[in-house]
C-alpha cells in the first residue's frame, strides 16, 4: 500500500502565494508520475500539473506561468509553489502518484484546502 500526505494548504489573499507538498510512502517500487488535481464547489476534479518521471511537466492553461511543479526523487515527494493566485483558484488540492508495480496503480492524498479570498 501506498501513502500520499499533503500539506501546505491555507487562506491567502488574491496576488499571494501558498506552496503545497505532498509526500508518497509505504511499498513504493516506481513512480510513474507525481502531480497535482483541484476540485472546486460544483466542479469536477481537474489536472493542475502532473511530472512524469523522464517526461515533460504538463501544466493547465489557467495555471501556466504562476504555479510550479517539482519532485524530490530521493524522498518521494512533490511540491506545488503557487504564485499571484486568483479567487478562481479556490479549491481542494489533490495529490496524485500513479505507482508501477505488476500494474500500474492511481493514489490519491486525502486533499487540501486552498482558499483565495480578501
Amino acid at each position: 500500500q501506498v501513502q500520499l500526505v499533503e500539506s501546505g494548504g491555507g487562506l491567502v489573499q488574491p496576488g499571494g502565494s501558498l506552496r503545497l507538498s505532498c509526500a508518497a510512502s509505504g511499498s513504493i517500487f516506481s513512480i510513474k508520475s507525481m502531480g497535482w488535481y483541484r476540485q472546486a464547489p460544483g466542479k469536477e476534479r481537474e489536472l493542475v500539473a502532473t511530472m512524469p518521471s523522464g517526461g515533460s511537466t504538463i501544466y493547465a492553461g489557467s495555471v501556466k506561468g504562476r504555479f510550479t511543479i517539482s519532485r524530490e526523487n530521493t524522498k518521494n515527494t512533490v511540491y506545488l509553489q503557487m504564485d499571484s493566485l486568483k479567487p478562481e483558484d479556490t479549491a481542494v488540492y489533490y495529490c496524485n502518484a500513479v505507482i508501477l508495480g505488476e500494474y500500474e496503480y492511481d493514489y490519491w492524498g486525502q486533499g487540501t484546502q486552498v482558499t483565495v479570498s480578501s
